[in-house]
């Protein structure tokens, strides 16, 4: 084999033509990542290896949270769609950044919030196939959340039944906004993790023992607001004032700003829960004319795309514009 030795300085014998300045675009941090031991820490994993594609914006969302958006002065926002709790992700990630104090406020939706309750209640959800016919397990009465499976008369009829049984109890009979609404419902859930000794399972029930407002975006969208509803044609007196959750939420994005503080969000997902987040400085700005710049930090989490033109996929830079 022959010997290359491999030059310290390349000059090329055909040239292109180029222009002045591009030590100002290669100054980044090298991609040469040492062998994984197995040894490394989450954080020394994420700054080391994770350095190009989805994997570096990973990093820069880790970086983002852990570095500005955790300092004391900041009040921060979650937006939670998609089928999360069902997955097991409130019990995994967002009690534990509840708990903490890393969210003071969330917006949710509906089926998120109604999916939560099955923890609470102690009903099983199964990891299953994406792939199983639906008509067989529809014929015996299995629902399939893609590849989650639950029993359709013990998880999903049961948890309605006791959750009208809650939403006809004295406390709810009057308009409420959803952040109260859920509060009350997290105080049941709170209960019913005591009743089956299985703690830290339910979102609704960490935000009502931490006092974070969980509120829902389209609360007629859900299995509880199909409850409300259906309660509501038996003489119940609860109503649901959406005008009531716009104001409050708009209320905390404003009281954070008069008081000098800085304002975030973690959008997890997209669809009317982000919307409904980030609607907060328009309503400032645009229908009450306050003087506003914004929120100052912005983290989102979605593989939507920003060329459909939809809201779950626009940028933080286009919603600069906004």
């Amino acid at each position: 084999m022959g010997k290359i030795v491999l030059p310290k300085k390349f000059v090329s014998k055909y040239p292109h033509k180029f222009g002045k300045g591009k030590q100002r675009f290669l100054c980044g941090k090298r991609i040469l990542p040492q062998p994984i031991s197995g040894k490394e820490t989450l954080p020394e994993l994420i700054d080391r290896v994770f350095l190009a594609y989805n994997g570096a914006r990973l990093q820069e969302a880790c970086r983002l949270f852990a570095e500005r958006m955790l300092d004391p002065d900041v009040t921060i926002g979650m937006s939670l769609s998609g089928a999360m709790t069902p997955a097991g992700v409130g019990g995994s990630c967002i009690i534990p950044l509840i708990k903490a104090g890393f969210v003071d406020w969330i917006v949710s939706t509906g089926a998120n919030l109604y999916h939560d309750m099955h923890h609470a209640m102690n009903m099983p959800l199964f990891r299953g196939s994406p792939f199983i016919h639906d008509p067989d397990i529809r014929r015996v009465g299995v629902v399939r959340i893609y590849d989650i499976l639950l029993d359709y008369n013990d998880v999903l009829m049961q948890t309605d039944h006791i959750l009208r049984q809650i939403l006809l109890q004295p406390e709810f009979q009057h308009e409420m906004s959803t952040a109260e609404l859920h509060y009350l419902l997290g105080r049941y859930c709170a209960e019913f993790e005591e009743q089956t000794g299985r703690h830290d399972v339910s979102v609704l029930a960490a935000a009502y023992r931490a006092g974070v407002p969980c509120f829902c975006s389209s609360p007629g969208d859900s299995t509880i607001g199909m409850n409300v509803a259906g309660i509501e044609l038996r003489g119940s007196n609860l109503r649901v004032n959406p005008s009531r959750d716009v104001n409050e939420t708009t209320g905390i994005v404003l009281e954070a700003k008069l008081k000098k503080r800085r304002t975030g969000v973690i959008l997890v997902g997209g669809g009317s829960p982000k919307n409904f987040i980030l609607q907060t400085e328009p309503q400032i700005q645009e229908v009450l004319g306050l003087p506003e710049s914004g929120h100052d930090y912005f983290l989102q989490v979605t593989d939507a795309r920003p060329d459909t033109g939809g809201l779950s996929g626009a940028t933080p830079q286009e919603a600069m514009t906004w």
